[in-house]
């Protein structure tokens, strides 16, 4: 199996690539937080824990050691040479193994979504979702402003949604006034 060969273009292009905090998103964050950190997103979402025998509801990654890396390759390896716990997250490709990347438009929808932190706001596995029977949408105004997605109906769900798929990776979807979207193409 053969790797494509890298340019110097590919090394310093910023992108969101997907990592895995080995053991620990919380010392991820942490690092990624400090001094010579880089601009990261962890989904999270309320859930009830139960901590030295109380339950309490908290903020929590909705995939354990999950984190999407905003930098270049190169920054992420720099990075890694202190924190060795941040991996690349790849998949097998017919061209051999290639890092897993995010379009930066479909993060910041993703992102604009997953903040919300509202009990509406619904997590997706890849294969749960079928988005070719949904219509892509913008949406104008309220505060979702500015994400695109599909909008379309999910099992389980009363009214038709904006759903934002990351390929591969996981969906979000998230409850949306008609009167907000327009259909585009």
């Amino acid at each position: 199996m053969s790797t494509p060969i890298t340019t110097r273009e590919e090394l310093t292009r910023i992108r969101w690539f997907v990592m895995s905090a080995y053991k620990n998103e919380k010392k991820a964050e942490e690092a990624l937080k400090g001094k010579d950190g880089l601009e990261y997103f962890i989904p999270k979402h309320y859930a009830v824990r139960v901590y030295h025998g109380m339950k309490s509801k908290r903020l929590v990654p909705v995939i354990p050691n999950l984190v999407f890396v905003h930098a270049s390759r190169k920054q992420i390896t720099d990075f890694k040479k202190n924190h060795n716990f941040l991996q690349f997250v790849m998949w097998e490709k017919s061209t051999g193994q290639e890092y897993i990347v995010v379009p930066d438009e479909q993060m910041d929808s993703f992102i604009k979504i997953a903040s919300q932190y509202e009990e509406t706001t619904v997590y997706y596995k890849p294969e749960e979702i079928d988005v070719r029977k949904g219509t892509r949408v913008c949406i104008h105004g309220g505060k979702l402003d500015g994400v695109k997605g599909m909008f379309m109906r999910v099992k389980g769900k009363r009214n038709r949604r904006v759903v934002v798929m990351l390929e591969g990776i996981m969906g979000i979807s998230a409850e949306v006034h008609p009167d907000l979207i327009e259909v585009i193409s």
